[in-house]
């Protein structure tokens, strides 16, 4: 409450920082001694700097957050006025940000390492990509070929089961061959009767 912080600064402005642990009971504080200094430290300071960050201060804690890392409190003694915590959010909440837009990884402030492949590398693989295509190309002709022979099946099996057809097949000269037998039949016949007449008129 501002009673209570009105008592700390009070009793500070007297007796300086001292001994954390003793200060609340003497302060009449019923606070522990954490509580109280981290109170002290980030708001009550007469020196605490507040408002936007300059931009050299933004410049000094990249610089500072590459060598130390995370160590808030280090990085704010190097900041007159600012505080750990006051530090700490504005990393989180501006700086960090702004480094991944940058495309700078803010955990090792190094640039981002985009995934990139050697000429030859898709060169040999458009290759094998190609080959791939080839082994596993569809063969035309046979399939084709394979297509007519079951049609030829299928044809076959429907004139086989058709009941309308007639399977009786015989055996037959063609016409023009019966029609000279029977003219050379008919001729011997008629010899043969000559033959005989001749016979009886000798007779």
């Amino acid at each position: 409450s501002k009673q209570e912080d009105q008592k700390l600064i009070d009793y500070i402005r007297v007796h300086g920082e001292g001994c954390w642990r003793s200060i609340p009971k003497a302060a009449g504080l019923h606070r522990c001694g954490k509580s109280c200094r981290l109170r002290w430290l980030n708001y009550l300071r007469p020196d605490i700097k507040r408002g936007i960050f300059a931009e050299d201060e933004e410049d000094l804690i990249i610089k500072l957050h590459a060598l130390l890392g995370n160590r808030w409190s280090l990085i704010a003694g190097r900041l007159p006025g600012r505080t750990d915590n006051e530090v700490k959010n504005y990393w989180n909440s501006h700086i960090r940000r702004k480094l991944i837009k940058m495309g700078i990884d803010p955990n090792n402030h190094k640039p981002h390492q985009s995934v990139s492949f050697p000429h030859s590398s898709s060169a040999e693989g458009a290759s094998n990509t190609e080959s791939m295509n080839k082994d596993h190309r569809i063969p035309i002709f046979p399939v084709a070929a394979t297509h007519h022979r079951i049609s030829f099946r299928e044809e076959e099996s429907a004139i086989i089961s058709s009941p309308t057809l007639n399977l009786d097949l015989t055996i037959a000269l063609p016409s023009s061959m019966i029609g000279a037998l029977e003219e050379k039949a008919i001729q011997n016949s008629k010899s043969t009767k000559t033959l005989d007449m001749e016979i009886d008129l000798n007779c």
